[in-house]
């Protein structure tokens, strides 16, 4: 099994890349967010739980995302995948050491962290131009925006730390065409 935590900051491209990347190596795509929405939308247990802390606006605690994510992985492994694609997760130093346990249990591991790299202004500049017919609040103001990539790096430089400890970070350019990205990706992968 392929698995692969994606990893980039927010207007790297990581959700393009993420849908071409599952359809070329048939990797089961896991996203937080829609992990997320789906336990919430159908009232789970879990989503009841995690429901609990975002109505007061708190973060929902590893313990509750780590718990979505191995009913998730659960359920797609009676389809024997080839791999998962772990897309805003780990997020914490802690879930990466619970993903990587888990992982282990299942027979498996996590083969890489690959983390699409791009410079604080470009990125600056896509999410604004995403803004105007994204919808998004998030993308329409400058010092949000360069918040929310203050933070990605923020959290990620642990993670960036415990995956090269392990010899598992991949820093990949994430500048130019979708094309020439995705090329980039596979190149890492394919060596996986």
């Amino acid at each position: 099994m392929t698995n692969i935590v994606l990893f980039g900051p927010p207007g790297a491209g990581k959700g393009t890349q993420a849908e071409v990347l599952k359809e070329k190596y048939q990797l089961i795509h896991l996203s937080t967010g829609d992990m997320f929405r789906y336990n919430m939308k159908n009232n789970t247990e879990l989503g009841k739980l995690a429901k609990t802390y975002t109505e007061k606006g708190h973060l929902v605690p590893d313990s509750v995302t780590n718990e979505m994510l191995k009913a998730e992985v659960n359920r797609h492994l009676e389809t024997n995948p080839k791999g998962f694609l772990f897309d805003g997760y780990p997020r914490t130093k802690e879930q990466a050491k619970v993903l990587t346990e888990f992982m282990k249990e299942k027979g498996t591991e996590v083969a890489a962290m690959i983390a699409l790299e791009v410079d604080d202004e470009v990125l600056v500049g896509r999410l604004l131009e995403r803004g105007k017919s994204s919808g998004r609040a998030d993308d329409a103001n400058e010092e949000v925006i360069r918040e929310r990539i203050a933070e990605y790096y923020r959290k990620t430089d642990i993670l960036k730390e415990y995956y090269q400890a392990e010899d598992k970070y991949y820093g990949v350019d994430g500048v130019g065409s979708i094309e020439d990205i995705t090329e980039r990706l596979n190149k890492v992968i394919d060596k996986l």
